[in-house]
């Protein structure tokens, strides 16, 4: 079992659902990208480098980073959600805008690979 199976195993049936589901659309927005546990939660890493990381709490489902680009390019759909410096803060109680996450990748995907290029 894996870091990340093991840290999903440790949580609740309704919010390692939820997670899931996260993972499972981050994984098909980056394929090729590879999952690891960072700073105590699940983490994606694309051409080396950090691309997101979600987390859950007792009441909310976490993604990192929101950084300026995944907040410049998602803007007004993205601004619900905003908690803090980087935090994407869904909660628990609710449904996860699956669709919003795939977005969310695709930018960082785009930003890191930029980046790498440098």
């Amino acid at each position: 079992m894996s870091g990340v199976e093991e840290y999903l195993a440790a949580l609740p049936a309704d919010r390692r659902a939820k997670l899931e589901a996260m993972r499972s659309t981050i994984r098909t927005a980056a394929p090729a990208a590879d999952e690891s546990i960072a700073y105590q939660m699940p983490a994606v890493r694309s051409h080396g480098r950090f691309l997101v990381s979600d987390g859950s709490w007792k009441r909310h489902i976490s993604l990192f980073p929101a950084s300026a680009a995944v907040v410049d390019a998602l803007g007004a759909d993205l601004t619900p959600y905003l908690a803090g410096k980087g935090t994407i803060r869904f909660e628990a109680d609710r449904p996860i805008p699956l669709a919003l996450i795939a977005r969310v990748v695709e930018v960082r995907l785009t930003e890191v690979a930029t980046a790498s290029e440098l």
